[in-house]
């Protein structure tokens, strides 16, 4: 039996479809955003992206919400099973570690919310 598996960019849809049920109880998931830094553009858009400031290894999700001693919590989103991080995606999460965030990869949207969840002890 073959066994489907959701992209990367189906597991974060899960997790924002998440925060949009669970906003109301705890508001601020509000704040919870997506950095559009990664997929395939055209070379001119890419240049113009860059010029205007996108970074490769940005993290895909981002919650400036101080909690635990951290000023916020950075996410990279992985699919479930064989995602992995780029050398630059590496090095933005050990600076976000040593600049005071909370930084995580997560392997899906279940594992996703269960960072977000521990972070704002829901």
């Amino acid at each position: 039996m073959k066994t489907y598996q959701l992209s990367e960019d189906q597991e974060q849809e899960i997790v924002i479809q998440w925060k949009e049920l669970m906003v109301y109880q705890h508001p601020e998931l509000k704040r919870l955003i997506h950095i559009p830094n990664g997929g395939s553009r055209h070379p001119a858009e890419a240049q113009k992206l860059r010029r205007m400031g996108v970074v490769p290894g940005v993290s895909d999700l981002f919650l400036p919400v101080a909690r635990h001693g951290y000023h916020g919590i950075w996410i990279e989103m992985k699919r479930k099973h064989g995602g992995r991080l780029s050398p630059d995606q590496k090095d933005w999460i050990e600076g976000m570690r040593e600049e005071g965030y909370k930084a995580e990869r997560a392997n899906g949207a279940d594992e996703a919310i269960a960072i977000l969840e521990e972070y704002l002890g829901i």
